[in-house]
Formats: structure tokens, C-alpha cells, sequence
């Protein structure tokens, strides 16, 4: 007999318990590339925009809140000469450019000119930015899908001592995934939060990677849920305290 799939998400759900001494929050390409309709070079559905930034603003604030390390990695490309954007490397996204289409449903293509180093695209969006009193740690060396690939957020982790993800930003099938990808491979923990993610390639991809992580890779929980637990996690440390 078939297993009821979502009954084993929530059982998982069920059982997940967040140790604030050892989470972060990680916020993935949370730029104006993808979440800025008047200058994204790879954009989400701008109807889903405001949505998509609100839910941020709000894991952010419940980060601050706690004094939860936040961490940005934001892609950037430099311009390699006799090359031009150094991602154009890569055959896919030189295949892209080349024909002049898009990935992203709601864009022109951006293959050529996606987050070039020091351009608009790279801010991170105004209203999650760092601000100084955080503890914010801000990483701009992502040059693929990966966080981890090419970048120091593997050494900022151990240094912090974190063993656990919560999770938010663009793209949910791609880096997002990619993400839990790499903190199962690092028996890190995972945790998506689903009002805080979105994919400029479309609804059913999004909502196959939410699937996909929940299955196999980690957890995946909305930002109701994400409060309960950490105020749970809270209470608890507060005792044993």
C-alpha cells in the first residue's frame, strides 16, 4: 500500500526541535536581481514580490529578535575580458545567452548581465539589509547554485558553531534546494521556510522543490510554524537555564 506523503512531512514537522545556540538564519540571492520588477535581470512574478519581501521582514525581525546570526550570500559575477560575465563559462548558461531567451517566467534574458559585480541587480533588497547592531555576516564570492561551492560559509559556520539552516530566498528549485543539497551532504540541518521562498521559474517548479526537500532533504515549514518552534526552543532553554 502507498505511503501518505504528507503524513510523513508532518510527522517530521512533528518531531523537528530548533536549538537557538546553534541555528542561523541564511538568506539566499535576497537581491534587487530577482526581487526588484524595475531593474531584476531575473525576476520572480512581480505579483508575488511584496508577498515574498514581507515573509522575509518578518523571519529577519524574528532573527534580530533572538539574536540569531543572519547570513546573506548574495551571487555576483565579475566581468572576465574576452569573455564578458564570468557565469557565461558555464555550457548552460552560455547556451541561454546565446539564444537570447530566459529561464525566468516573467523576464527578458538576463544571462549575459545577471549581478554583475558593483551593479544595482547585487543590493541586497532595502527592506531585510543589515543593520548594524545585527549579527549579520553578509558573503558575495557565490558565483553557481551552491553557497558553499567557491565561498567561505563553510568555515563562518564551524566558526559560529552552527549545526542547523533556517532558510529563505530565491530561487526555491535551484539554490534554495541546491542549499539543502549541500547541508545534507554537510549533516547540517535544514529548514525552508516556505512563505519566505519563491522561483522566478514558475509555481509547479517551487512547489516540486518544496516537495523535494520535505522527502528527501530536510524540513519544510511556514513562518506560523518556524514562531512555535522557536518560541518552544525559547521556553525550554529558559528552564534549563
Amino acid at each position: 500500500m502507498k505511503k501518505d506523503i504528507n503524513e510523513f512531512a508532518a510527522t517530521m514537522r512533528k518531531g523537528l526541535f530548533i536549538d537557538l545556540r546553534t541555528t542561523a538564519i541564511l538568506l539566499i540571492d535576497v537581491h534587487r536581481g530577482h526581487l526588484d520588477p524595475e531593474v531584476a535581470t531575473y525576476p520572480i512574478n512581480p505579483s508575488s514580490v511584496k508577498r515574498v519581501i514581507d515573509a522575509l521582514k518578518k523571519l529577519v525581525t524574528i532573527g534580530r529578535e533572538l539574536s540569531l546570526p543572519i547570513i546573506y550570500v548574495i551571487i555576483e559575477n565579475r566581468i572576465i575580458p574576452g569573455i564578458g560575465r564570468e557565469g557565461l563559462i558555464n555550457p548552460f548558461i552560455k547556451a541561454i545567452n546565446s539564444l537570447g531567451i530566459s529561464p525566468s517566467s516573467w523576464g527578458k534574458s538576463g544571462a549575459g548581465s545577471h549581478n554583475i559585480q558593483g551593479s544595482v541587480q547585487t543590493e541586497i533588497i532595502p527592506e531585510i539589509a543589515p543593520l548594524s547592531d545585527d549579527r549579520h555576516f553578509v558573503i558575495r564570492t557565490k558565483r553557481r547554485l551552491s553557497c558553499f561551492n567557491g565561498t567561505d560559509l563553510d568555515i563562518l559556520l564551524r566558526a559560529l558553531r552552527i549545526n542547523a539552516l533556517l532558510i529563505g530566498g530565491i530561487n526555491t528549485n535551484t539554490c534554495v534546494q541546491c542549499a539543502a543539497f549541500d547541508c545534507f551532504n554537510r549533516d547540517i540541518t535544514a529548514v525552508v521556510i516556505e512563505d519566505c521562498v519563491d522561483s522566478m521559474y514558475g509555481d509547479e517548479l517551487h512547489a516540486f522543490a518544496l516537495r523535494n526537500i520535505s522527502r528527501c532533504l530536510g524540513w519544510v515549514l511556514s513562518l506560523a510554524e518556524l514562531k512555535q518552534k522557536l518560541d518552544h526552543s525559547q521556553k525550554s532553554r529558559l528552564e534549563a537555564d
